[in-house]
């Protein structure tokens, strides 16, 4: 994942502007795990959470796999770190691995471009089993941007606390 973010556009068609506002998003994820080690990524700095950077990591692979694929695409695909549909299930990272993360994470985010590259539309509507609801691309992109921008503030005070690094 391209951990060089741009800053998204202040005037531009929506659709540009909701996907360069996720992947702004996306990038200052990657950002704020560049240069740590393994080891580091999955340290639980906040006790008594158990909330790392990997498990954050691990989650929106499992939120992009859901949100693009599941709803949108209307895959029939299992999460990958959960038997039981749980997203809270990939926040333990205590025995992941780094490279796994980051693969099924990026292949997520390229499976995601896909998905909503050939939707016609921001008007585009996929069923959410879970709700029993029918939500727009549009709606997605909005989710996807808050799940980041709140993930996001995490990851910067677990950053903060492995290694003291602050800022955007």
């Amino acid at each position: 994942m391209n951990d060089e973010r741009v800053d998204p556009p202040v005037v531009a068609e929506e659709r540009a502007m909701l996907r360069a506002w996720l992947d702004w998003h996306r990038s200052t994820l990657a950002f704020r795990c560049q240069g740590l080690t393994e080891e580091q990524l999955r340290r639980q700095s906040m006790p008594p959470s158990t909330l790392s950077l990997l498990g954050l990591v691990r989650h929106l692979a499992e939120v992009e796999r859901t949100w693009f694929r599941r709803v949108i695409a209307g895959e029939d695909i299992p999460l990958v770190w959960s038997d039981r549909f749980d997203f809270q299930e990939a926040y333990d990272a205590t025995t992941a691995d780094m490279g796994e993360a980051f693969a099924y994470w990026e292949a997520e985010v390229t499976a995601a471009r896909v998905v909503e590259g050939a939707a016609e539309s921001l008007d585009v509507t996929g069923y959410q089993d879970k709700w029993d609801e029918w939500v727009s691309l549009r709606w997605v992109f909005m989710q996807m941007i808050h799940e980041y921008a709140r993930h996001n503030g995490h990851a910067d005070f677990l950053r903060e606390g492995v290694d003291g690094q602050t800022g955007a």
